[in-house]
């Protein structure tokens, strides 16, 4: 039960202003391995966290490239998962080592999402020269990806903007914080982001996850209900500072200047 928001402006009026701003956590059951963040890849150009379950090694759920790429995954809820179905980690994994722009790139995946489960992707070409450019394609909902418009948007396990209670909540949160964004010294700002993903008030009862999640059991169902998931065996695992965008470019270019 990933959850992402993100705000992004191309050409932003203050010098000051961020480009994108974006924070995400990554909810998984606990016993599944994976590489915290790091950077790997031809010149080691790719910052990111990678899948190490057996069968689907080397996926990863949000990283970027030192090449203005960035590319985020989540999974879409679904009651029963194919499990001969291609590991959707790869999707972002080959996005951040190829040369296609992101939105030729997501109609090649249009054209292949179902051999998937459900999912959703965010991809993304991050160029001062070129411009800005973010897309979206989720393969339970249209057919073709869109070129998003700059704006702030939320994302977790139904399609990009789906109303669920907990990400109207995470989104109003997120708002206020870059709305700040220029005021703040940017430790003081990725704190504060990272306190809206730490946030365990559960936004029940919510009639949007409870009807595309109508065959989970409802108690299962209600611990899914914040932004931050704390359950005996699942749960939110990705909190960290390299999952806010600034963390993330940070090192990326601290990495370049080395």
């Amino acid at each position: 039960m990933c959850i992402i928001f993100f705000k992004f402006d191309p050409r932003p009026v203050s010098k000051n202003a961020y480009r994108l701003i974006l924070a995400a956590n990554r909810d998984e059951f606990y016993h599944r391995p994976s590489k915290l963040a790091d950077f790997w890849g031809n010149n080691n150009e790719i910052l990111s966290g990678l899948d190490m379950e057996e069968g689907r090694e080397g996926g990863t759920w949000l990283g970027i490239s030192t090449r203005g790429k960035l590319a985020a995954l989540t999974n879409y809820l679904q009651p029963r998962l194919d499990r001969d179905a291609r590991g959707r980690g790869e999707l972002v994994a080959h996005f951040l080592t190829t040369d296609v722009d992101s939105l030729t790139y997501l109609k090649k995946v249009s054209a292949e999402g179902h051999l998937y489960n459900g999912f959703n992707l965010i991809a993304a070409d991050l160029s001062t020269e070129k411009g800005d450019v973010i897309c979206y394609y989720g393969n339970r909902g249209e057919p073709e990806p869109v070129v998003l418009a700059p704006g702030t948007y939320g994302l977790s396990n139904a399609l990009l903007e789906t109303p669920w209670r907990k990400l109207c909540f995470g989104k109003q949160l997120f708002l206020e914080a870059v709305e700040r964004s220029q005021a703040l010294p940017k430790d003081v700002l990725i704190a504060q982001l990272l306190d809206v993903l730490n946030n365990e008030e559960a936004q029940l009862p919510d009639p949007a996850i409870e009807d595309q999640g109508r065959e989970y059991v409802q108690p299962i169902l209600n611990k899914y209900a914040a932004v931050c998931v704390r359950c005996p065996d699942y749960g939110t695992r990705g909190l960290m500072p390299s999952l806010t965008h600034f963390e993330l470019r940070r090192k990326v270019l601290e990495h370049s200047q080395a």
